[in-house]
């Protein structure tokens, strides 16, 4: 947790092999834990919404009601379809012939499936003509599977995944109780508003249009396996995106930046009403941007250090 004398930070009490040490901070603290564990720290220290902290008998050092609200993510709907006629990782990985010749394409030449990102192909485009600018972000890979950290599926598939770029579903982050070691509680509120709930709807039906109608895909015969032709109305396609909507892992916006009372921290990245701490990570961000959030958050940490030499 963070130490306070009157309203300056002046230390982290941490526990290290077993045992519960101080160390003090000679100028400032720079908090980057990312947006969950960036406010889950602060509402352990006390800086957070009094009523929340009451909740769990934590002593309120500093009220800041909007800490660990407003989080944002974008959410990927998975969707996988079946095809023939074209070898994917889902026959290649499972077999023994498949995985020998995987590590001996990257033991003797860096090459091959070990070697790949996690998407092959990416694209932003519009879900409707309601929207000036791109507010889908496609990804594809060569394989299927249930969910993270199951196993592939035994038929050649791939997945074709679409997300909203600028959700306006808000969630939130917040302790379960005092203990440091705790999980803190991680609610996105996904699909929570109608035009979040349309977009999904019709981010599906772009998908199959593209994938089901174009000549590209013909000579594959695909065949939607997830979430399969059953769901066509516009209620089955909303209910769809809950069944196999899932994180793309770009959680932001839990210690929002602004210049208004209600943020968090200021537009110099300082935990409002307090001394000698900052936030520099993805948690200060006031909305999610409409893209990868890694590019964004390194360029938070530049623009940070140059905030704090400026003041040296």
């Amino acid at each position: 947790r963070l130490l306070l004398d009157g309203r300056r930070v002046t230390g982290i009490e941490v526990e290290h092999e077993g045992q519960v040490k101080t160390v003090r901070a000679g100028r400032e603290i720079i908090l980057s834990a990312g947006a969950v564990n960036s406010p889950h720290l602060l509402q352990l220290s006390g800086i957070a919404d009094p009523a929340l902290l009451g909740q769990h008998g934590i002593p309120v050092t500093h009220a800041l009601p909007g800490v660990g609200e407003n989080l944002q993510d974008h959410l990927q709907l998975r969707l996988i379809f079946k095809v023939a006629g074209l070898e994917t990782l889902n026959r290649t990985a499972n077999s023994l012939s498949g995985k020998a010749m995987m590590g001996l394409k990257y033991g003797l030449a860096r090459r091959g499936p070990m070697t790949m990102a996690p998407s092959q192909m990416g694209g932003f485009t519009r879900s409707s003509a309601q929207f000036e600018t791109p507010n889908l972000q496609f990804h594809v890979q060569p394989l299927s599977l249930d969910k993270f950290g199951a196993p592939l599926h035994r038929f050649d598939a791939f997945t074709a995944t679409a997300c909203n770029l600028r959700p306006e579903s808000r969630g939130f982050v917040h302790l379960r109780d005092g203990d440091p070691r705790s999980a803190p509680a991680i609610q996105p509120n996904y699909l929570s508003t109608e035009t979040d709930r349309a977009v999904s709807a019709d981010a599906i039906r772009l998908v199959r249009r593209i994938v089901l109608e174009s000549r590209a895909f013909a000579p594959y015969r695909p065949e939607e396996f997830r979430p399969g032709p059953g769901y066509q109305s516009e209620e089955d396609l909303r209910q769809a995106a809950g069944e196999i909507g899932t994180t793309i892992f770009h959680p932001v916006g839990t210690c929002r930046m602004g210049s208004d009372e209600g943020s968090v921290v200021t537009p110099q990245l300082k935990v409002r009403g307090l001394d000698g701490l900052r936030v520099a990570d993805a948690s200060i961000m006031p909305t999610i941007t409409s893209g990868n959030t890694n590019s964004p958050t390194i360029m938070i940490a530049e623009k940070a250090a140059e905030m704090v030499l400026a003041e040296v």
